[in-house]
C-alpha cells in the first residue's frame, strides 16, 4: 500500500511466480498479509476519527451494559468470601438446584429453594431480610436472575457464588448429603 500524492491509498499486489523457491514466496505472502492487516487497521483508526461521537456513544453504552450485567443479581462472591459471610454476618445460602441435585450434596444449611419455583416461594425467606442472602445453582447460571427475583420482592443484600456448586466442590469444600 502506498500513499499517492492526492492523499489516495492504493494497494500494491505482489505476485508470486511458482517457480520461486518456497521461503521467498512464504515471505512475499507474509508481506502481502501484513499490507492488508495494517490496510485494516489504518481504516480502523481512520472510521474512529470520523465518527467520533457515534464511536464515543457505542463505547459508553457497552460500558454501562457491562456494568448493568455484573451487578444484575447482586455481586459474585468467591468461596472463600461466602464462608466467611456465613461465619461472620450469619448469611443464608439458598440453593437453586432441584430437589434431586440438592439431596445428592449440598453447602452447609443450604436452604433448597428450585430456580423454577422461587417465584412462588420467595415467602420462605421472607424472615432473611435483613441477612445477607447468597445464591448458588449448579454452575452460577440462574443466580443472577435468581437475584432479580428477589431484589423485586425487597431483598437487599444479595450476591450470588461465582462458580456455583461446581467451583465449591472443586475447591473440595465441605457438603453435605441428605
Amino acid at each position: 500500500m502506498t500513499n499517492s500524492g492526492a492523499g489516495i491509498n492504493r494497494i500494491e499486489w505482489v505476485v508470486v511466480d511458482h517457480s520461486t523457491p518456497l521461503p521467498e514466496r512464504s515471505v512475499a505472502i507474509i508481506a502481502r498479509r501484513f499490507h492488508w492487516q495494517h490496510f485494516r487497521m489504518q481504516q480502523f483508526f481512520e472510521f474512529i476519527g470520523n465518527h467520533i461521537i457515534l464511536v464515543g456513544t457505542f463505547v459508553i453504552f457497552l460500558t454501562l451494559f457491562i456494568r448493568n450485567e455484573m451487578n444484575r443479581g447482586g455481586k459474585g462472591v468467591s468461596a472463600q468470601q461466602l464462608v466467611d459471610l456465613v461465619n461472620r454476618e450469619s448469611a443464608v445460602v439458598v440453593d437453586l438446584r432441584d430437589k434431586k441435585e440438592f439431596d445428592q450434596g449440598h453447602l452447609v444449611g443450604a436452604v433448597n429453594i428450585p430456580y423454577a419455583s422461587l417465584e412462588t416461594r420467595v415467602v420462605e425467606l421472607e424472615k432473611h431480610k435483613e441477612k445477607p442472602v447468597v445464591l448458588v445453582c449448579r454452575m452460577g447460571q440462574h443466580a443472577g436472575a435468581a437475584g432479580n427475583v428477589l431484589r423485586k420482592n425487597g431483598f437487599t443484600n444479595i450476591s450470588r457464588l461465582t462458580g456455583g456448586y461446581m467451583e465449591w466442590r472443586n475447591q473440595n469444600l465441605p457438603v453435605v448429603r441428605a
